[in-house]
C-alpha cells in the first residue's frame, strides 16, 4: 500500500495550515488549563495537611481550579472551531479536485470504473474524513503533551514515582502491538468489502426494475445478498477482534495506582516522600488514564483518514488528457480520420478500430451504419477526445485535434446520445446548459425549435418544472427533445447524433425529426443510426463492421455494391413492415 498519504494529507491540509496551528495552539492551551485544577487541588491538600487551611485560601485555589478548567473548556471550543472550518475546507478542496481530475482525465478512466465505487470514494470515503480531521491534528500533540507534562512534573516530585506510574501501561499496550499484525489486513478486508457493497447497492438499485420483472427477490438475488453476507462477516470479525483489544487496553492502562500506591507507601514509609507528594502523585496518576485511552482511539481514526487519503487519490492521480493552453483552431470544420486504430484497455491485440480512414465535409450529412460492436459509437468519441488514438490522427478543418485546447474543441462539437442525461434542475436551467449566458428568451427559442414548448407547457410548473433525477419525471422522447434544444441553443458547428432516435416511440417520432433538422442546418453533421431509412438521404454513408470501413457511398450505391449494407436494410424493412405506421415518412430531412 502506498505509504506517501501522509504527505497527501498534509499537502491537502496546507490550505488551512494557520487555522490548524491555531487549532494546535488553542488545544494546547486547553490541556495546560486542564494541569491547572490539579495544581489547584494539590495545594488544597497540602493546605489541610499542614492545618494551614483557611476560607481565603479555600476560596482562591477553588477560583485558580475554576478558572483553569473554564480556560480548559474555551480553548478547546476555540480549536474545535478551527478544526472543523479546516476539516470542512480540506473536504471541499478533496472534492473539487477529484472533480477538476474527473473532468480531464479520458472518458474510459471513468467509465471503467463503477458509479459505486466513485460514489463511495467520493462522498462515503472523503467525508468520513471530517472527524479525525478535526479531532486528530488539534488534539493528537496537545493529548501527548498532557501526559507528558504530568510525568516530567511527577519526575520532579521524586522520578521512582514517575516510573511506578508508568509499570501498567506496557502491559496495557502489548496486547495492542500483537493486534496490529493483523488489524492492516482485516481492515483493508473490510475496506475492500465496502467497496464491493457500494459498487453492488447501486447496480441493484438501477437494476430494480429487472429483478422485479424476472421475480428475482433480495435474497435471491445472489450477487447482492452475498456481497452483503460477506461484508457483515468481515465487518464482525474486525469489530470482534478490536473489540477485546481495546477492551483489554481499558482494562489495564486505568490502573496505574496498582504502581503509584505501593511503591508510594514505601517510599513514604522510609520518608523520602511526604504525604502531600504522596497525594499529588496519585492525582496525577489518575490524570494519565484519559490521554492515554484516547489517543488509543486514534488508531482507528487513523487508518480511517489513511483509506480515505488513498482512495482520493487514486482518482486525483488518474492520467489526464494532454491540453494545450494555447493552440490552433481551424478555420472551417470538415473531419478527417486517418489511420485511426483505438483500443479501450490500449492493448493492441484489444482493438476496436483498425486503421480507419474517413473524410466527413463540412455542411453535409455522413452517417455511420453497421452491426452492434462494429466501432460507430467508438469514431464519435474520438472525435470529440474523450479519448485520444493509439494510432492515427483525426483532423478538423485540417487540424489535429490534438492541437485545438479542449475547451476549443468542445464549443465545436454537440454530441447528442440516445442516453440524455438531465440534471435535476429546471427544464429551463437543463437547456440553458448548451450556452450559460444565453437569456431566457433564446432558451425559449431552442426549446421551441426543438418542439419541447408543447409538453412543457403541460407540466404543473411549467419551464420551471424539475427535470428529476437523471430526468426520470420525463419520458424518453421528452428527455431527447431537452438535449436537442440544449444542442441547438449551443449552437455547434459539428453535429453528432449517436443513436439520438433509436427508442423513440411513434408519438415522438415526427418531433424529434422536426428538432434533429433545426439542430442539423448549415452543420457538419454525423449521424449514427439502426433506423436506415431516417439516414437513406445522406450525403454519405460509411458501413463498418468489426472496427473496419467496409464501404462508403450513397444508398443507391451501397445497396448495388455492398452486400453488408444490403442485408442490413433488408433486415430494417422487414421488422418495418411488422410495424403499425401512421403513413408518414420516417426519413431525417435534413434542410
Amino acid at each position: 500500500m502506498n505509504k506517501n498519504w501522509l504527505k497527501s494529507l498534509f499537502s491537502f491540509a496546507s490550505i488551512c495550515k494557520w487555522k490548524i496551528a491555531a487549532a494546535v495552539f488553542w488545544a494546547t492551551v486547553s490541556v495546560l488549563g486542564g494541569i491547572i485544577p490539579y495544581l489547584g487541588v494539590y495545594r488544597l491538600i497540602s493546605l489541610a495537611i499542614f492545618d494551614e487551611l483557611t476560607w481565603s485560601g479555600i476560596i482562591y485555589w477553588c477560583s485558580v481550579c475554576l478558572a483553569g478548567y473554564v480556560v480548559q473548556i474555551v480553548a478547546h471550543a476555540v480549536s474545535t472551531t478551527l478544526a472543523h472550518i479546516s476539516a470542512y475546507t480540506i473536504l471541499e478542496q478533496i472534492r473539487l479536485q477529484i472533480a477538476e481530475r474527473l473532468q480531464r482525465a479520458p472518458l474510459g478512466e471513468t467509465t471503467r470504473r463503477t458509479a459505486g465505487k466513485i460514489k463511495d470514494i467520493f462522498v462515503d470515503r472523503v467525508g468520513a474524513v471530517e472527524l479525525p480531521l478535526a479531532h486528530i491534528i488539534p488534539e493528537l500533540g496537545s493529548g501527548l503533551l498532557l501526559p507528558l507534562g504530568i510525568f516530567i512534573y511527577l519526575i520532579s516530585i521524586d522520578w521512582r514515582m514517575a516510573l511506578a506510574t508508568l509499570a501498567t501501561i506496557p502491559l496495557g499496550l502489548m496486547p495492542l502491538l500483537f493486534s496490529m499484525k493483523s488489524f492492516h489486513k482485516k481492515y483493508s478486508e473490510v475496506m475492500e468489502a465496502n467497496d464491493r457493497v457500494s459498487s453492488i447497492i447501486v447496480e441493484y438499485i438501477e437494476g430494480i426494475e429487472v429483478v422485479k420483472t424476472f421475480n428475482q427477490t433480495v435474497s435471491s438475488y445472489k450477487k447482492y445478498a452475498n456481497s452483503i453476507i460477506s461484508f457483515r462477516d468481515l465487518a464482525l470479525a474486525w469489530f470482534n477482534s478490536s473489540f477485546k483489544t481495546l477492551s483489554l487496553i481499558s482494562s489495564v492502562v486505568p490502573t496505574t495506582l496498582l504502581g503509584t500506591v505501593p511503591v508510594g507507601l514505601l517510599l513514604y514509609a522510609s520518608g523520602s516522600l511526604s504525604a502531600t507528594e504522596l497525594t499529588m502523585c496519585c492525582i496525577l496518576a489518575l490524570g494519565l488514564v484519559t490521554p492515554l485511552l484516547k489517543l488509543t482511539t486514534y488508531l482507528n481514526l487513523g487508518k480511517m483518514i489513511q483509506y480515505a487519503i488513498l482512495a482520493a487519490d487514486e482518482l486525483l492521480k488518474l492520467p489526464v488528457l494532454p491540453d494545450k493552453s494555447e493552440g490552433t483552431l481551424p478555420l472551417e470544420y470538415s473531419i478527417c480520420l486517418k489511420g485511426v486504430s483505438f483500443s479501450y484497455s490500449g492493448e493492441q491485440e484489444n482493438q476496436v478500430l483498425h486503421g480507419i480512414n474517413i473524410d466527413i465535409p463540412q455542411d453535409r450529412v455522413t452517417a455511420l451504419v453497421g452491426p452492434s460492436g462494429s466501432g460507430k459509437s467508438t469514431i464519435a468519441k474520438l472525435i470529440t477526445r474523450f479519448w485520444d488514438v493509439d494510432e492515427g490522427v483525426i483532423y478538423i478543418g485540417g487540424v489535429d485535434i490534438r492541437e485545438t485546447p479542449l475547451t476549443e474543441l468542445f464549443k465545436m462539437v454537440s454530441f447528442v446520445t440516445q442516453d440524455n442525461f438531465l440534471f435535476n434542475c429546471s427544464l429551463k436551467e437543463n437547456i440553458r446548459l448548451g450556452k450559460p449566458t444565453a437569456s431566457d428568451e433564446e432558451v425559449f427559442q431552442a426549446a421551441r425549435s426543438a418542439c419541447c414548448e408543447e409538453f412543457i407547457k403541460e407540466l404543473p410548473h411549467g419551464w420551471d418544472t424539475p427535470a428529476g433525477e437523471a430526468g426520470k419525471r420525463l419520458s424518453g422522447g421528452e428527455k431527447q427533445r431537452i438535449s436537442i434544444a440544449r444542442a441547438i441553443l449551443k449552437n455547434a458547428p459539428i453535429v453528432i447524433l449517436d443513436e439520438a432516435t433509436a427508442f423513440t416511440d411513434p408519438e415522438n417520432e415526427d418531433s424529434i425529426q422536426q428538432s434533429i433538422m433545426a439542430l442539423a442546418k448549415d452543420k457538419t453533421l454525423l449521424v449514427i443510426a439502426h433506423r436506415l431509412s431516417t439516414i437513406r438521404n445522406a450525403d454519405q454513408i460509411v458501413v463498418m463492421e468489426n472496427g473496419n470501413v467496409v464501404a462508403a457511398g450513397k444508398q443507391a450505391q451501397l445497396l448495388e455494391s455492398c452486400e453488408l449494407y444490403k442485408r442490413l436494410w433488408n433486415a430494417h424493412i422487414g421488422a418495418r413492415n411488422w410495424a403499425i405506421s401512421s403513413g408518414e415518412s420516417e426519413e431525417i430531412r435534413y434542410a
